[in-house]
């Protein structure tokens, strides 16, 4: 049987939340987790890069020198790769680094990465996230109140304009929604910090 740490919204520790151990998804789905990571990670790249090869160089398809009696090694035009300013041979072009993967995998992927958060105990239910001003000092305090000392994500049922406030000048922390969070996330997180809410659609989409 996993617990779930809960606090109040003060920071003060509450009951642990009791999870059934039946509905962890662990003895399957690692292959999905590190598919879905890479297919994120791709997805983010700009594939912008771009070189231009010989018959894109600038210049004209005159020979440098004549092909014999000058001592030199032959050459047929300026634009060589083998030449300083000439085209690149081989090099990168833009392109679309999106990887697609079925709907069955995503779920896979995200029931794993979850259930694994829940059995290590990185997982904190906070009844409500309630500041009485939008001050980073107090998303802080009440972080260090629950012990969160690394990288975490603050989940929340809907966006709350008053809780992303406080969040996104810290560093480390990141914020989402319980239905836009993803495996990536997820995974290059330590902690998760939840309200109740935040926590039920969680639950509710990793019963799905």
């Amino acid at each position: 049987m996993a617990t779930i740490k809960a606090f109040t919204a003060a920071g003060e520790a509450g009951a642990d939340i009791a999870f059934d151990d039946a509905q962890l998804t662990l003895e399957k789905g690692a292959q999905a987790v590190k598919d879905a990571v890479t297919a994120i990670r791709n997805a983010m790249r700009a594939g912008t890069a771009c070189t231009k090869g010989k018959g894109e160089v600038a210049g004209s398809n005159k020979k440098p020198w004549k092909q014999k009696g000058t001592g030199n090694a032959r050459a047929g035009f300026r634009q060589s790769p083998v030449w300083r300013g000439g085209g690149v041979a081989h090099g990168p072009k833009p392109r679309d680094f999106e990887q697609k993967l079925n709907k069955k995998v995503w779920k896979l992927a995200f029931k794993r990465a979850l259930s694994e958060k829940i059995a290590a105990g990185e997982i904190i239910v906070v009844s409500e996230f309630k500041f009485e001003a939008p001050k980073t000092k107090l998303m802080a305090k009440l972080l260090k109140d629950l012990g969160v000392d690394r990288s975490a994500v603050i989940i929340q049922k809907e966006v709350d304009d008053t809780v992303l406030l406080v969040t996104s000048n810290l560093p480390r922390i990141d914020y989402s929604t319980a239905q836009a969070l993803d495996v990536y996330t997820l995974m290059a997180n330590k902690t998760l910090v939840c309200d109740q809410a935040g926590f039920d659609a969680l639950m509710a989409r990793m019963a799905k």
